[in-house]
């Protein structure tokens, strides 16, 4: 099916990509370009396909590797860090501002990523974890602006919202590839970016990008939309709900 949606896709460009360039060219595709979210929205899995062009058909010796990522809208944050008064009460002791950070990321590969790059190509290319930049607003020594990075990565990660998979991506005859990634119930709405990257003996030699559009649906998507257009009044519908919710229930395990 990917190979057949592959040559469908690549029949009438082939001939003009082939002519304009000498580079190898990515032909990207992904299986769902909206996603929506309703009430029973449990997570989904992002199938990430595409093509692999060579000039003149031929491609490098030796094997060609390929990198994806899906990343989610960035937006500031403010990540804190939390430990014991006294060796009793936990509180807030400290907190750190990014002005921006994704709200997903996550990177599948071919092979491990440490065997495809180095440490510099991967940091200006931000494949992997630790090479995700956040933007510090604060002038915290760097250090501590590391140590609350990695916390924020770690939080993240436990809600599935960052994350490097263990599934490697499939390469068939040196030319089609597909990956597989899942996008957790917690997701944020947006637009997310799809990039993908063709790595040769330790040199990214092709990178294109895909747009996605994750959105609330149905009544979620009424919700949130109330909800920034008339924040005083979802705050106070919010709050009367509560309450009113409350004294139902108390008055009926009172009658039992």
């Amino acid at each position: 099916m990917i190979r057949r949606l592959a040559r469908l896709l690549l029949a009438p460009v082939l001939g003009l990509l082939l002519a304009a360039n000498t580079s190898p060219v990515l032909v990207p595709e992904v299986s769902q370009k909206n996603v929506e979210i309703i009430y029973s929205f449990t997570g989904a899995e992002l199938l990430l396909f595409g093509a692999i062009i060579y000039p003149d058909g031929r491609a490098p010796s030796g094997e060609a590797d390929i990198v994806v990522v899906l990343r989610g809208p960035s937006e500031p944050v403010v990540v804190r860090e939390k430990g014991k008064l006294a060796g009793l009460i936990w509180m807030n002791m400290g907190s750190s501002k990014f002005r921006s950070a994704p709200g997903f990321y996550a990177v599948a590969s071919s092979k491990p990523l440490s065997k495809l790059l180095d440490e510099r190509s991967s940091a200006i290319y931000e494949l992997g974890l630790d090479n995700i930049h956040l933007s510090p607003a604060t002038s915290d020594a760097p250090d501590v602006l590391r140590r609350y990075e990695k916390g924020l990565i770690q939080s993240r990660n436990k809600l599935d919202l960052f994350y490097e998979s263990s599934d490697p991506i499939q390469i068939t005859q040196g030319a089609l590839y597909q990956a597989r990634l899942k996008i957790p119930a917690r997701v944020p709405v947006g637009t997310f970016t799809a990039e993908t990257f063709l790595i040769h003996k330790g040199k990214v030699l092709a990178a294109a990008t895909r747009d996605i559009e994750i959105r609330k649906s149905g009544f979620e998507r009424f919700v949130a939309e109330k909800a920034q257009q008339w924040p005083f009044t979802y705050g106070m519908t919010a709050i009367a709900l509560s309450l009113l919710l409350g004294w139902g229930a108390a008055a009926l395990f009172k009658r039992f």
